[in-house]
This record gives C-alpha cells, sequence and structure tokens, in this order.
C-alpha cells in the first residue's frame, strides 16, 4: 500500500511554472523515499511517477538528496531504472547525463532502443547541441526517420537543405517525416516551396495535411506557390456539391482496366494510413474505418470530399504556436499540468507550455479538404477500389532494392 500510495503522489504532481513549493517539498520527499527502500522495482515506480509529472519540463531544480542518490540508482539491476535516473538527471540540468546521452546517441554500436530513448531525453531538454548531431544521423538508416522529426524542434539554419539533400533517396515514409519537419517553420517552408517550384519535390508529393501544415503560416509567398502548384479546394456548398457529383461521376464510369487493389493500398499509405487504421493497421488520430460503410460509394465520396460535414469532437483540429515559431496542427491529446500533448499524423509531441505561444482550436476536421488535388485519376480510382474492398492487399513489388 505504501508503494502504490508513493507511486500515486509522484504521478499526481502537476507542476506550474516557477515550481511551487510545496511540491518541490514532495518531490524532494520521494527522492527520500528512494533513499531509504533498497527495491528496484520500487525504485521503479516511484521513478515512473516522476517523470511522468514531469513530462514537457526541463531545467528543474535538482531536488535534495537527488545528487547523493542518483549515481546508485544509475547501478540498479533495473535497466529501466537506470534509464530514467538519467533522463531525470537531464531534466534537473545535469550537464552530465547531458554528455552521456550524447554519446549513448552518437555510438554506432549501441542497442538501437538505447540510443531512441536517449535522443527522445536530448529532445525534451532541447539540448543545443542537437541539430549537428541529428544531420548526423542522417546518413545512418536506423536512427534517419527519428533524426528527421527530431530536426523539427529546433530553428537550425542548415536543416532544410541538409533534409533537401537526401530527400530524393527517402523511402514513403522518411519523405513524410521530412515533409513535416519541413511544414513547421516558416523558414523551411520557404525553402520547401523553392524545391517544389524547381521540382526537386514534386507537388503531388505533398499530402493535404502537410498543405495545411504549410497554409498554417499564413505566409502569402508560401500560400501563392500552393495555389500554383497544388490547387485550390473550394468550400461553398454549392461547390462541395458539385465536385462530388464530378467523382462520383468519374468513378461510376468504366475504365478499360482491372483496378490495381495493391497500388490502392499505397496511396491510402501515403495520404490516409498517418490518422486512420484499416485492417489492424495505421494511426489513431481519426477513426478505425475498417468497419465503416466503404463499400457505398457516395458515403466514401463525400467522407474523401466533405470532411467537415460532421466533426466529431475527438477529431477537431487544433494549431499549435510555439515561442521560437513552430507550428503544430494536430489534436490535442493532453492539456493539464505544467504541458500540452498534440497528436500529428506525424508523430505525438509533448510541448512544456512554457514553451507555447498560442493554441487555436478550429472548426474543422483532421482530415483536410483537396485529398484528391494531388491524385491521378487511376490513383484515385484504385484507392477507392481497394477502400471498397473487405480484405487486405498486398503492396507493391518494388521494383528494386535501396534503402
Amino acid at each position: 500500500m505504501k508503494r502504490v500510495l508513493f507511486f500515486l503522489l509522484a504521478f499526481a504532481l502537476s507542476l506550474p511554472n516557477p515550481l511551487r513549493a510545496q511540491d518541490a517539498e514532495a518531490l524532494s520527499a520521494l527522492v527520500g523515499v528512494l533513499k531509504e527502500v533498497d527495491d528496484p522495482a520500487f525504485h521503479l515506480d516511484i521513478l515512473k511517477g516522476i517523470s511522468a509529472a514531469l513530462k514537457g519540463q526541463r531545467n528543474i531544480k535538482m531536488p535534495k538528496g537527488w545528487k547523493e542518490i542518483a549515481p546508485k540508482l544509475a547501478k540498479s539491476s533495473n535497466a529501466e531504472v537506470q534509464q530514467l535516473v538519467q533522463t531525470l538527471s537531464l531534466t534537473f540540468g545535469s550537464k552530465a547525463a547531458l554528455d552521456a546521452l550524447r554519446k549513448v546517441l552518437v555510438d554506432g554500436k549501441a542497442n538501437l532502443a538505447d540510443r531512441q530513448k536517449a535522443l527522445a531525453a536530448l529532445l525534451a531538454a532541447r539540448d543545443r547541441a542537437l541539430p549537428e548531431v541529428l544531420r548526423g544521423l542522417l546518413r545512418e538508416k536506423a536512427l534517419r526517420r527519428d533524426a528527421l522529426r527530431g530536426l523539427g524542434a529546433f530553428e537550425d539554419l542548415k536543416t532544410s537543405s541538409s533534409i533537401l539533400r537526401i530527400y530524393a533517396k527517402l523511402d514513403a515514409a522518411g519523405k513524410r517525416d521530412a515533409l513535416t519537419t519541413l511544414a513547421s517553420r516558416v523558414r523551411f517552408a520557404k525553402a520547401l516551396m523553392a524545391a517544389v517550384t524547381r521540382g526537386t519535390v514534386k507537388a503531388n508529393e505533398l499530402p493535404a495535411d502537410i498543405v495545411r501544415q504549410l497554409r498554417a503560416h499564413r505566409v502569402k509567398g508560401i500560400n501563392a506557390t500552393l495555389d500554383k502548384v497544388w490547387g485550390v479546394s473550394r468550400s461553398t456548398p454549392a461547390a462541395k456539391l458539385a465536385e462530388i457529383a464530378k467523382y462520383k461521376k468519374l468513378l461510376e464510369t468504366k475504365v478499360d482496366r482491372p483496378d490495381n487493389l495493391p497500388r490502392g493500398r499505397s496511396v491510402f499509405q501515403r495520404t490516409c494510413a498517418q490518422c486512420h487504421k484499416l485492417y489492424g493497421e495505421g494511426g489513431e488520430i481519426g477513426p478505425d474505418i475498417t468497419g465503416s460503410n466503404r463499400n457505398n460509394l457516395d458515403y466514401l465520396i463525400t467522407n474523401i470530399l466533405d470532411p467537415n460535414a460532421e466533426i466529431p469532437n475527438d477529431y477537431r483540429t487544433t494549431i499549435l504556436r510555439t515561442k521560437d515559431n513552430r507550428v503544430l496542427v494536430g489534436v490535442i491529446h493532453r492539456s493539464g499540468g505544467q504541458s500540452v500533448t498534440i497528436a500529428t499524423p506525424a508523430e505525438v509531441v509533448t510541448v512544456a507550455k512554457r514553451d507555447v505561444a498560442a493554441i487555436d482550436p478550429q472548426n474543422f476536421s483532421m482530415m483536410p479538404e483537396g485529398l484528391v488535388l494531388a491524385l491521378k485519376e487511376d490513383e484515385l480510382r484504385d484507392l477507392v477500389a481497394y477502400l471498397r474492398g473487405s480484405r487486405q492487399v498486398a503492396l507493391p513489388e518494388k521494383p528494386g532494392k535501396g534503402e
């Protein structure tokens, strides 16, 4: 019972900025308990609770007794205890922990999971040396996607050129991560638009949600380029009805070729799977569509072309702007305590409230309008055929091997 009570106390800490005296005392009390009990499982419970309470925070004043107990816990027989101690030391501003985690991250012989945890901790601490390390990790296939996403957390002058230099060599998932980061900041977005204009990045590779993120910057030059190369989605009721009628007629017209369901699945992965789950695979920002009325063409077309007709509260969009000029577009999962957690199509991000400039709830669905603008006619046919199916199909075979 004592163990459970202390765990709940740690988990319930909801620390504002600056840290309240009573909460600092509670934190120090928990550290004192860690010193009194020699039980790795008990240590783990307490450390998990403290870690949950401090999620999204950094540079918290080191609690009394931590400097003495941390070295002991770092030698625990429980590997998770070791990892949590290092991460919390980082939260408490330990330079030694910062250096140690950075060494783990760049060690190509270290366990991949340990390197990923080190990266997550360094990102949470906003390690100023991290962008240079992340650019180096773009050369490592195992950590490339983590590095691409991580670079979005920093306003670094070399980020956009580093990403665009390798963009053509990335697979579909890597390109999605690259575009998410490039769309997250005005400086990066301008470089992306220049790459689209040059043809380095194809306009039809920009998913509708990335276009929405780019437009959220409210920069005339970016929007003008998008209007030119990607298109404009008209939202008036009359225009929407006409668009639905147009695509229904297109999809009902017989063509002299069979449906390519594997390619339809590939298009789904590129445009829909970040948010929607189908046959047990995909994201969870939007509804699981496995059991929906997918075989009904009217239902499909209406939901694809007019996603804002009916918007469940759980799927309303929020635009989160940080004080260092990052834009995140997603669904708020948690906003209590000292941090905000937002789920985007690419990742789940926790931001300390002191770093938030604005949280703007939007009256539209997370599913953006204009999805079909980036699709060729045959791609749309195959996507709809795949969505109307009753079973999973294989992905298209790759023409050759490569990264």
